[in-house]
């Protein structure tokens, strides 16, 4: 598509099939108001015109709370919740990337390698994604990218605004630069390697995928290179329920430590059968040497494989569910699933927390409005993070109102289910 016909085509309505086909038809206005907004702000930042837009979505962990870094199972999807860029090629052997509201980020694509001081930064997952597709084959040597970053998906959400940022940086290379060889899967893997290699956060895959691959999908991690997934239909409003994610309004930060300690004490525990990931130790051995586990990986390690193991089958068990269209059954493994993290996991409090213990209070809350109807469970990581709960639709506009006013105008999130993933959308 040519510069000049991009937002020409934005405005004549050219778009608004695949806007709609991404974005629903009840948010394809607001969809267009937020293209625009992105091709605006690329033509003041760089003083040319975009050639592309492109969407990645927030994900939602449905089930499988920290399984897939043990090669385990999970259910997730991805949510209308996304990150939006306008974009086009440079030529100038530089990543440019303006996220709106921040500064400029420059990854100059002859220095690949992790940069001592970048760990932790937006800088680390762009170099890292493009280090990982040049390294698999991408043409990036004379190659360069400008973008004008917009986003809805809100920090510390839970929704994973970093997974999708991988994924949007990843389809954007590969659809400009690569004729779009990379599948989905594939950039959710690259997207990891990013976090994992040059931003240094020891996550699975989970995240990755589901922004990349979009809808709701069951994934099984037992072979990481070639993880099976596996599409599941869900309409949650026509089983009258909405989605919600609640911001406890804990702090965020440091919390590296806490999500690096669930990982650790599980290799302590694999390490007792000369393993590396708890899917690799059938749940048998681990139960017959268990007094030695305990003595050697410690109690807390031990619990969280409990965990690992029984929500491995509690996420096939879901899967199951809705593919039945047993939505009851579904929400009854969904409150398992948060009482088990809660429990054995122990990733809602984080460690040595007595005065401030803020998922533990969403977690208590939501269950006191709910009820004993819908569910509710950590979401994602945990300890600073987020609540996911399932409100009857005739409670949620009590719901929304109740909780926010214990945590804060906009900490109630009602988000849907999005049916596309990493995608260009003009």
């Amino acid at each position: 598509m040519e510069h000049q016909t991009l937002e020409q085509s934005l405005r004549s309505g050219a778009l608004d099939q695949r806007l709609a086909a991404v974005y629903g038809a009840e948010g394809l206005a607001a969809a267009k108001e937020r293209c625009a907004v992105a091709a605006a702000g690329f033509t003041k930042t760089f003083e040319s015109l975009p050639e592309a837009f492109f969407s990645a979505p927030g994900r939602t962990e449905l089930g499988g709370n920290h399984t897939d870094h043990q090669h385990g199972r999970v259910l997730a999807a991805a949510v209308d919740l996304d990150i939006l860029a306008a974009a086009a090629p440079n030529q100038s052997g530089m990543l440019r990337i303006q996220s709106q509201g921040y500064p400029m980020i420059v990854v100059d694509l002859r220095e690949l390698t992790p940069q001592s001081g970048e760990e932790n930064t937006s800088a680390a997952l762009i170099r890292g994604v493009a280090a990982r597709m040049a390294a698999l084959g991408c043409p990036l040597t004379n190659a360069g990218l400008d973008a004008y970053v917009i986003s809805d998906v809100p920090g510390g959400s839970g929704l994973s605004s970093s997974a999708a940022f991988e994924v949007l940086i990843g389809t954007m290379l590969n659809e400009l630069f690569w004729d779009g060889k990379c599948s989905a899967v594939e950039i959710a893997q690259i997207g990891q390697y990013a976090e994992n290699v040059f931003f240094g956060k020891p996550c699975g895959l989970m995240d990755q995928t589901a922004s990349s691959v979009g809808g709701v999908v069951a994934i099984d991690f037992a072979d990481t290179a070639s993880p099976v997934v596996d599409s599941i239909a869900l309409d949650l409003h026509a089983q009258g329920y909405a989605l919600c994610i609640l911001d406890s309004g804990a702090d965020h930060a440091d919390l590296t430590g806490e999500y690096a300690a669930i990982t650790d004490e599980l290799k302590a525990v694999c390490r007792c059968f000369g393993k590396e990931v708890l899917r690799e130790v059938p749940e048998a051995e681990f139960l017959a040497e268990l007094p030695r586990v305990r003595q050697t990986a410690g109690d807390r390690g031990v619990l969280r494989a409990f965990h690992v193991y029984a929500e491995n089958r509690r996420a096939a068990a879901q899967a199951e569910a809705l593919r039945k269209g047993d939505f009851e059954g579904y929400l009854d493994l969904v409150r398992q699933s948060g009482r088990s993290s809660a429990m054995y996991l122990q990733n809602v409090v984080p460690t040595g927390a007595a005065e401030h213990q803020e998922l533990m209070v969403t977690l208590a809350l939501c269950e006191a409005i709910l009820n004993g109807r819908g569910a509710v469970r950590v979401h994602g990581g945990g300890f600073g993070g987020t609540a996911q709960a399932y409100v009857p639709l005739d409670l949620l506009e009590e719901f929304k109102t109740r909780t926010e006013a214990v945590l804060g105008q906009g900490s109630c999130h009602v988000v849907t289910i999005r049916p596309v993933g990493g995608v260009r959308l003009g």
